[in-house]
């Protein structure tokens, strides 16, 4: 095959046990759209079932039966991936226009995102397109309560799906969508009975644009733009606003019984690449297995008129990428989201601040901070 193959994005559908993957994933098969598309199930325990419940299985159907991926099978997955992109360059099965990974119920979703991020020969080849999760309306609130993995597998997706949803009350999908809104306000949730829910349509999570290969951020920029106008319009003490700023709209899940946090920084100056390193870098080491998610367009000191984009879960990130312009010309700062789990958003902020010399203003110790990076409270270097 001549001329190198196009970066192929990787989707992730995930959800507790007997959620409704497998029907949803049937449903999803039939859309031409979806043609050429490799699908990858993970099944636990020794016996394989689940592929016999996917129509029209072929090659693009791999099973991965000796364990969940959370664990065991973390590298067959990669083999897996290397063995399909091996099969496109030497024209053994035509180029894929998609990989859907099927997680089993039981999965932690970080360890299978990890796979597609961390590896640098997959993260050549392949980009994470995003999660999509299935919630069952029935039993929903009560599984995400006494698993952890539900619940993680609720925070990280990019879209929910609920699932059977005429089996439920009023009363009940009112319930529980309070309370996937409370865990993910970002994630649009999305009817499994309606027809949006059958489309390949529900795979375009926004993180990867076909035409450029990068990461597709419009919809990052513009996330909570309301929260973000508001903080502007009132400058409760008078600072300069123009020197960067914190997006103060966060949810914090304490409240019910859970340490998740989702939360926002923007920052309205170009950041020194050696700054934005440094963060990452501590952020990641000393707390990487607390950061569920991190995505985020940053402003580089170095070019500002091509931002860079950042994608991690945990210690992993894919290589950062620069987009040839911004999505938004009129909106150039500097935005991450965070999905973080037993980390405080004071620390990351204060954290970030130490690094781009923004001090804060609600801190007494904020200017010691400032004047040296290195004192961060709770940090070993």
């Amino acid at each position: 095959m001549n001329g190198p193959l196009p970066v192929v994005p990787v989707s992730i559908l995930t959800g507790f046990l007997g959620a409704g993957k497998t029907t949803l994933l049937n449903r999803l098969l039939k859309d031409p759209d979806l043609a050429d598309t490799a699908v990858i199930i993970n099944e636990f325990g020794d016996v394989s079932i689940d592929h016999l419940l996917v129509e029209a299985s072929s090659d693009g159907v791999i099973e991965l039966s000796d364990g969940c991926l959370c664990c065991t099978v973390r590298g067959e997955l990669v083999d897996t991936l290397a063995d399909l992109m091996d099969r496109m360059q030497t024209g053994r099965i035509k180029p894929l226009r998609r990989v859907v990974i099927e997680t089993t119920g039981l999965a932690d979703p970080a360890p299978v995102l990890q796979s597609v991020l961390g590896n640098p020969v997959i993260a050549q080849n392949f980009r994470l397109d995003g999660v999509v999760t299935v919630v069952d309306a029935v039993n929903g609130l009560q599984t995400i309560a006494n698993h952890v993995e539900a619940l993680k597998q609720v925070a990280v997706a990019d879209r929910l799906v609920i699932s059977k949803a005429k089996l439920a009350t009023d009363a009940e999908r009112e319930t529980l969508l309070e309370r996937l809104r409370d865990l993910n306000p970002r994630a649009p949730v999305i009817d499994g009975d309606t027809d949006e829910a059958g489309r390949a349509e529900l795979f375009a999570c926004g993180l990867y644009e076909a035409s450029t290969k990068v990461a597709d951020v419009g919809r990052w920029l513009q996330d909570e733009a309301h929260a973000d106008h508001d903080h502007q319009d009132h400058d409760h003490d008078g600072h300069d606003h123009h020197h960067g700023h914190h997006d103060h709209h966060h949810h914090d899940f304490t409240r019910h019984g859970s340490d998740i946090r989702s939360f926002s920084i923007v920052h309205d100056r170009p950041i020194e690449p050696m700054a934005l390193e440094m963060f990452i870098d501590l952020l990641r080491s000393a707390h990487g297995e607390k950061l569920l998610r991190m995505k985020a367009v940053v402003s580089m000191a170095d070019n500002p008129e091509r931002p860079l984009v950042l994608h991690g879960v945990q210690t992993v990130f894919h290589a950062p990428e620069r987009l040839a312009a911004w999505p938004d010309p009129d909106d150039r700062r500097t935005r991450m989201v965070l999905i973080t789990k037993g980390l405080e958003e004071a620390f990351v902020r204060d954290l970030f601040d130490a690094f781009t010399g923004k001090p804060r203003i609600d801190r007494p110790d904020a200017q010691a901070l400032s004047d040296n990076p290195l004192a961060v409270p709770g940090v070993r270097f």
